[in-house]
């Protein structure tokens, strides 16, 4: 009998180890917790309101199935992509320790997920959740601004109430690269057109946040936001 109640006992704890394991540690801990990504990068998160999202620009080198998403550094060759591809502010690789790496839309719409599972590009309609959430476009910018100089220059609007930490990654144009500290700038996953997506954005010294479309094989900040 005694035998019987062990082995049950047993039993149940190994199902309930299998059963926690099968679930997304997110849905589990809604705070403070960490995300990895396939290249092994981990992530801080943040609870906004009804949402989970990365506290930190994605800094991932592969699709979830492996694939790797190829590096551009050519401006030229950069603006006639129309497939994935990411490149680091200046090209230069330490910008990407701190401010994530910068991709083209098509990286963020390739079937093969930039992100990890469980998590995913925000469309346009989950940024506007979080924007609203924070008291509309005329305010939201500063409370999800890193407060300080040490990577924004000027900054006098920012709170960072909200813990999202945006860092002024700049932006790649079919051009060049736009100043870094001064600009950050983020893709939906909504398409506009068939050259543009929606995107958000933040300027230093500036409470608001702007919303609209931009040229696909511009390079721009990600982050995610739990499923």
């Amino acid at each position: 009998m005694h035998n019987r109640i062990f082995i049950l006992t047993v039993l149940f704890y190994i199902s309930m180890i299998y059963f926690f394991s099968c679930l997304n540690v997110s849905s589990i801990l809604k705070d403070n917790i960490t995300v990895k990504d396939i290249d092994g990068n981990i992530y801080h998160t943040v609870k906004i309101g009804g949402q989970l999202w990365m506290a930190e620009n994605l800094k991932v080198t592969r699709y979830c199935n492996g694939d790797p998403i190829p590096y551009v550094s050519d401006i030229a060759v950069w603006t006639t992509l129309t497939t994935g591809a990411y490149c680091n502010y200046d090209n230069n690789e330490i910008n990407a320790d701190t401010y994530g790496h910068l991709y083209n839309w098509y990286a963020v719409n390739d079937s093969r997920n930039i992100a990890p599972k469980g998590w995913h590009v925000p469309s346009d309609a989950e940024w506007k959740i979080l924007v609203d959430y924070l008291g509309g476009s005329e305010v939201a910018g500063g409370k999800i601004k890193e407060t300080g100089r040490t990577h924004w220059v000027g900054n006098a609007s920012a709170t960072n109430e909200s813990g999202f930490s945006a860092l002024p990654g700049g932006l790649r144009t079919h051009m060049d690269y736009v100043i870094m500290a001064l600009y950050a700038d983020f893709w939906s996953s909504t398409e506009y057109s068939f050259n543009a997506a929606m995107s958000w954005g933040l300027e230093r010294n500036r409470s608001d946040i702007d919303h609209g479309p931009l040229y696909k094989d511009s390079g721009l900040s990600v982050r995610l936001v739990m499923d």
